[in-house]
């Protein structure tokens, strides 16, 4: 895993426990978001709080992030190599 990816995955970790009753260390990039009770709404929730942490509006796609994976890939293109926010 990239630096980048880890940064990505903490960040995303560290939002879905506010969210979630899993801690961080039990979320990794394979979870399914269905599987730690993260609903639409949820994630919709989730999405606007990461905008908010990248200063950015995410695009819209065209079904909603399944994993932390698909959460992990959507951040990724906001971040620079060693896991810091790109200035827009």
């Amino acid at each position: 895993m990239t630096e980048k990816e880890m940064h990505a995955l903490n960040i995303v970790r560290s939002s879905l426990e506010r969210y979630t009753d899993s801690p961080a260390e039990a979320i990794g990039m394979e979870t399914l978001l269905a599987d730690i009770q993260v609903d639409s709404l949820t994630t919709a929730e989730l999405l606007f709080e990461l905008e908010d942490w990248l200063e950015t509006t995410i695009p819209e796609t065209p079904s909603l992030p399944q994993s932390v994976s698909d959460l992990v890939s959507m951040l990724e293109p906001y971040l620079n190599e060693d896991g810091s926010k790109k200035t827009l």
